[in-house]
């Protein structure tokens, strides 16, 4: 009789405990509790996972460095920022994890399935026997899903209060476009939802399953790159991202997770040049500029001139999805480039999709051998709030390099540069003949490079300058690319500099340092130069 009134008011407790949790949950908006989860009633241990209990993916990376006595890298001299770098923040929210995802407790999992939200595969099976047979019938109420789409349940039986559906695309070669933007939507709106129900916790599944033939490494960049993104911009609103894996998805997430979450600053330099061509836009969707098309007012009238001139306003309404525009007959705007007839609003598209093919062909070369240089890296930000980019002249060897690899080395290195305003600050100390950059190249560079370059460069600052170099820069600034002229600020010495850019902001080449204090004296003797350049 004893024993039966305790297990009675055991039970009982662990009811009155949920009901607390319940509400307490809904008051904080925040995920249930793992007390109620961490055991079943009569005190034997519950096989779902708290997140809270789990390793972060900083946590592992510090512990791996621990146990082999290196230290992490405090401060790195960066040449060159990953689009994707180092941010200790978002680091604290990741989490990869060896197990089921319907073992986690946290806010919601995500369970791949396809468009009936019937499929049978080893995550979706798992989902319906802890979730329960309730679970097979709220799904008959959605009356399936779309590829691409995110659709809400409630757990039932589940440690997580709630389960995502989406359905990832069925994989084909010729149709791989098609496929990247689906699985890119999938995560996305499984994001979107959760941002939209407040929640704190998601845990994914590899949403690519295997029966839809999606190649693993591929989808894992798309994957991983989105979740990057979207904490980027709305990382305020979730607290921890799991990423559960199996044994055989393991090793590929292991593999590309520091490309988009570098844990140092040293992580972030070795993993850039492993990062694909296509990084997608500012929130990882999948871009194709040679496949993007335009939808006309009137298919199959031919355009006119004034047509063509409305072009850029005409795009603004209808987006940038790779499906949304349509770039007309490529062969006729050559043409009418050679002719000169072509309108503004064309030459400018023209270049734009000129300008992406060098970008993609500098994010897959192997461009180690101009990195190592070091004639190029960004450094600190001016007094205005600038980022100062830095253009050494001497650590350029003209007639040693292939100078097509440094045009797509400094592309590489720009393209996210460029979109906020900056300034570049030419050091053309000691450089001789075989330093000199032609202007022939110099003209192809600025005639390849996007307009956001030309519209957010500030000022560049052309540090002791010889008299036959501004003779040079005159002559070219004059009457190759005006449009530079009025930005050119001469410099004969350090302390000129330091008025506009502070001197710790910027890393100074040693014998940069020697020759302004040989030449000028000495102004900031206690400023250490940087030990790499």
């Amino acid at each position: 009789m004893k024993v039966t009134s305790c297990c009675f008011a055991w039970i009982q407790h662990l009811e009155d405990s949920s009901k607390n949790w319940s509400v307490c949950d809904k008051l904080a908006g925040k995920k249930r509790s793992c007390f109620f989860h961490s055991m079943d009633p009569l005190g034997a241990p519950s096989q779902f996972v708290d997140v809270d209990s789990l390793p972060g993916w900083t946590d592992v990376y510090e512990a791996k460095q621990l146990n082999s006595h290196q230290n992490p890298v405090e401060r790195a001299q960066v040449d060159v920022r990953s689009p994707f770098p180092y941010r200790k923040d978002i680091n604290a929210k990741i989490i990869l994890w060896k197990g089921d995802v319907a073992l986690l407790n946290c806010t919601a999992i995500v369970n791949t399935s396809n468009e009936s939200l019937t499929d049978k595969n080893p995550v979706s099976e798992s989902v319906f026997m802890h979730a329960g047979p309730d679970l097979r019938d709220e799904l008959q109420k959605l009356k399936g899903c779309r590829t691409g789409e995110a659709k809400l349940t409630k757990g039932f039986n589940l440690a997580a209060r709630f389960i995502i559906h989406t359905v990832g695309p069925k994989y084909k070669s010729r149709y791989r476009t098609a496929a990247e933007s689906s699985l890119y939507s999938c995560y996305r709106n499984v994001l979107q939802l959760a941002k939209e129900q407040a929640m704190c916790s998601v845990g994914f599944c590899v949403i690519n399953s295997l029966k839809r033939c999606y190649p693993l490494e591929d989808a894992t960049h798309i994957a991983l790159r989105t979740v990057r993104r979207f904490l980027e911009i709305h990382g305020e609103t979730l607290e921890k991202v799991v990423f559960a894996v199996s044994e055989l998805e393991e090793a590929t997430y292991q593999k590309l997770m520091p490309l988009y979450f570098p844990r140092s600053l040293e992580e972030e330099i070795q993993s850039l040049p492993c990062l694909p061509a296509d990084i997608g836009n500012a929130e990882g969707e999948p871009v194709v500029p040679e496949r993007q098309i335009r939808i006309t007012e009137k298919p199959g009238v031919p355009d006119d001139a004034s047509d063509e001139e409305g072009l850029e306003a005409d795009l603004s309404f209808i987006g940038s999805h790779a499906f949304a525009r349509m770039e007309g007959d490529v062969d006729k705007q050559r043409r009418l480039i050679l002719q000169g007839q072509l309108s503004e609003a064309a030459l400018q598209k023209q270049h734009q999709r000129n300008y992406n093919r060098w970008l993609c062909q500098a994010r897959a070369e192997d461009l180690s051998d101009i990195a190592s240089l070091k004639a190029l890296y960004q450094t600190g930000v001016d007094n205005c709030g600038h980022t100062v980019m830095v253009v050494v002249g001497r650590n350029i060897p003209v007639t040693l390099i292939d100078m097509e690899k440094a045009l797509l080395y400094f592309i590489h290195v720009m393209d996210h540069i460029a979109v906020k305003e900056y300034v570049l600050v030419y050091f053309h100390t000691l450089t001789n003949d075989y330093n000199q950059l032609d202007s022939n190249f110099l003209k192809k560079l600025y005639d390849v490079v996007d307009i956001k370059y030309k519209r957010n460069l500030k000022a560049l600052y052309f540090v002791h300058p010889t008299f036959r170099s501004k003779v040079s820069a005159w002559f070219f600034t004059t009457f190759t690319i005006s449009g530079l002229k009025d930005k050119i600020r001469y410099v004969e010495s350090l302390q000129q500099l330091f008025t506009a850019i502070p001197p710790e902001q910027i890393d100074l080449p040693p014998f940069v340092l020697e020759y302004d204090a040989r030449e000028n004296g000495p102004y900031y003797s206690s400023y250490p130069p940087s030990p790499d350049l």
